[in-house]
């Protein structure tokens, strides 16, 4: 499934240079790694508590606007209900593509923004363009 996850995404970008950003990374980096190993891809990872260096630290309640400066996609995966309305507005103040992954059977907490199904292969993920 997290394969079929990545691929989805590389299959969106094709060969054009673009800016992605994981929201709230924690401990998973399996996505974020596949996606940092294409050189079109400018990655950008961050969350409340950074694991390690490669995690800017920011909240996504009150989010640093300028690190989203240019950014296509913003992906995250398994995202708590009550962050996910600040992710959209995030999306929406960037102009950007976003892609959530939430946890099985998770309603998404999107409020007024609807979000479409994806299914890719043996993946499930919401989309809003």
């Amino acid at each position: 499934m997290w394969q079929d996850f990545g691929d989805y995404i590389l299959n969106e970008i094709g060969d054009k240079q673009v800016k992605i950003a994981e929201i709230g990374v924690g401990n998973f980096d399996r996505i974020s790694n596949t996606l940092s190993q294409k050189d079109n891809v400018t990655l950008i990872k961050t969350d409340i508590i950074p694991k390690d260096s490669s995690v800017i630290k920011d909240d996504i309640t009150n989010p640093n606007l300028e690190l989203y400066k240019d950014v296509d996609i913003i992906y995250s995966i398994r995202p708590p209900s009550e962050l996910q309305p600040h992710i959209i507005n995030l999306t929406e103040k960037i102009g950007s593509q976003l892609i959530i992954k939430p946890l099985t059977n998770e309603d998404l907490n999107t409020g007024r923004v609807k979000m479409k199904l994806k299914n890719y292969k043996k993946a499930s993920f919401y989309i809003l363009r």
